[in-house]
């Protein structure tokens, strides 16, 4: 459904539509408005559940920021996509401990209620109107996000490379490498799309760069929730109690969302300084480390309980550097316009699935291994990410999706 709204009415409309029917936001605004209304539980459940369809919406922000947003800075305005639900929940852990029952499901609403409203001030994204024909909208809203003049050169620049993008037949080039290599591989990716399909699904099936890029998409998302961030987070409170009895639960949960926020807002500094795949080895291969660290704790107790609290911030501030954010910003970069909806959507139904299974099957293992051959299962699938970033995750920063294309096309 994600993908269809997202081809059908484009990114801005698309996160309208969901405000009255599905989404992000306003899905939010009907969920806030229930929990308001009632306290019967199975309207409360029915609630949630409608909250949960609206994630999507993550995914309609992220292919949103990486269209309108220059190649030079892309990846670091993606990663705050991820700054900015960690700040959502800060902000809900602190008004939770101030603030009645009522009053917090009152604010939320209220919030939601406002963003619907900041959401009129956006323009389409020109990518999608070019894939439309509306070239005149789209000067427009390049014009708007780049501050630039219509009718200037920029901006027809700009056009003429969201139609390379769209139309690989086109005889001009702005790849960074002009080698017969190059042409050779832009070729054979011409020859797999050469008659247009009419339809998503059938032009992932004929482009064989598209399907390479979903499936190390699809491998790096279940690998990065394989290192266990989730169960951390739920199980982070007995640990927390235990370590520290003194502190109360929700200040615990106050310290890591500030935690998340710090690391969330530095990756947004480094990312395209540094690029995607080192600092997606560097914070797997340490978050695999702190994980180990944390399992021979809980199975030996070898050092003091001040050393758990410390290895749980110290894995968590790593994590979302750069594990957490990465995939997200790989998932906006690697796509072809005519598959970015599909592709993102495909995998948002990966994250989460894996998620839920994740979670699922946490509490029987634990009882059935014990708690510390859990978590070096956890460092263990750390440390498998490692090698699979190092081997096949191609770097990306800078690059325009026609060039990360060919990346993909060397690959055998």
């Amino acid at each position: 459904m994600p993908a269809f709204w997202l081809e059908r009415w484009g990114r801005c409309n698309c996160t309208e539509l969901r405000a009255l029917v599905s989404s992000w936001m306003t899905v939010a605004m009907i969920t806030w408005t229930i929990i308001s209304l009632t306290d019967n539980v199975i309207l409360v459940l029915v609630a949630m559940s409608i909250a949960g369809v609206g994630v999507a919406g993550q995914n309609v922000a992220i292919i949103y920021v990486s269209e309108i947003a220059h190649d030079s800075i892309r990846g670091g305005l993606t990663a705050f996509s991820s700054s900015g639900y960690i700040i959502g929940l800060l902000t809900s852990y602190i008004l939770g401990g101030k603030l009645t029952y009522q009053q917090v499901v009152y604010t939320h609403l209220g919030f939601s209620v406002m963003t619907m409203l900041l959401l009129t001030l956006l323009r389409e994204s020109p990518v999608f109107l070019v894939m439309k024909g509306r070239e005149e909208e789209a000067e427009k809203s390049i014009a708007f996000y780049k501050r630039l003049k219509i009718g200037s050169k920029d901006i027809a620049f700009e056009i003429d490379k969201i139609r390379l993008q769209i139309n690989p037949s086109s005889e001009k080039t702005y790849l960074p490498v002009d080698t017969e290599e190059a042409k050779d591989l832009a070729k054979h990716e011409e020859q797999q799309v050469e008659q247009k399909p009419t339809s998503s699904w059938k032009f992932l099936m004929k482009s064989k760069s598209s399907q390479r890029a979903l499936a190390t998409v699809l491998i790096i998302m279940t690998l990065i929730i394989l290192m266990g961030c989730v169960v951390l987070q739920v199980y982070a409170e007995p640990l927390f109690k235990e370590a520290v009895p003194s502190m109360p639960p929700n200040q615990c949960a106050i310290l890591l969302a500030v935690d998340f926020l710090i690391a969330s807002l530095v990756c947004v500094f480094i990312i395209d300084k540094f690029g995607r795949k080192p600092l997606l080895i560097v914070t797997a291969a340490i978050s695999g480390v702190c994980m180990f660290l944390l399992g021979l704790q809980l199975q030996t107790h070898f050092a003091p309980h001040w050393f758990t609290v410390l290895i749980i911030y110290t894995y968590s501030f790593v994590y979302m550097l750069g594990c957490a954010a990465i995939p997200f910003v790989l998932s906006a970069e690697l796509f072809l316009p005519e598959v970015r909806s599909l592709c993102n959507s495909i995998t948002m139904v990966c994250l989460w699935s894996v998620n839920f299974v994740t979670l699922l099957v946490f509490k029987p293992l634990a009882e059935w291994l014990g708690l510390g051959i859990v978590f070096y299962c956890f460092s263990m699938f750390s440390f498998v990410g490692v090698l699979f970033g190092y081997a096949y995750i191609p770097e990306t920063k800078g690059l325009s999706v026609d060039a990360i294309q060919l990346l993909f096309l060397k690959k055998k």
